[in-house]
């Protein structure tokens, strides 16, 4: 299972990059960041997310019940994901400052970058706690 956690993280650093560089792969781009690349790089980042968790789990504590710090971990790491997508979507779904109009498409701003950035980082977070805080197998 550790090696599966592995393959789904690389697997997400390929999609993110995709997403990140569509150029790379010899897809045309447009300016800024549409929402197929968004998305691209979302699901990249959470199939990176669920890799390390994967890897954590049956690598560090393969058998054991998660402890309350853990599952903390876990939620952390989930709606680090959902708050990401929520931010990164919000014009699209018509809830940001800048929903789109016929004569102009959604707009992928600074500020929805930044929180993109920090809600990702949260979800980091998520999982370093999760491997940080269980009980060690003995030995």
């Amino acid at each position: 299972m550790a090696q599966i956690g592995i393959a789904l993280g690389a697997l997400g650093v390929v999609i993110s990059f995709m997403g990140l560089f569509p150029g790379i792969t010899g897809i045309s781009t447009g300016t800024g960041i549409g929402s197929v690349q968004f998305a691209s790089v979302l699901m990249g980042f959470a199939l990176l997310s669920l890799g390390g968790f994967v890897y954590a789990k049956f690598t560090l504590y393969a058998g054991r019940a998660s402890t309350f710090v853990q599952q903390i971990g876990i939620r952390l790491m989930l709606t680090g994901i959902v708050l990401a997508a929520m931010t990164g979507f919000a014009d699209v779904l018509g809830f940001g400052s800048h929903t789109p109009t016929p004569d102009s498409p959604a707009y992928f701003g600074t500020v929805q970058a930044v929180l993109v950035l920090i809600f990702l980082i949260m979800a980091l977070l998520g999982i370093f706690v999760y491997a940080i805080s269980g009980t060690p197998p003995d030995e």
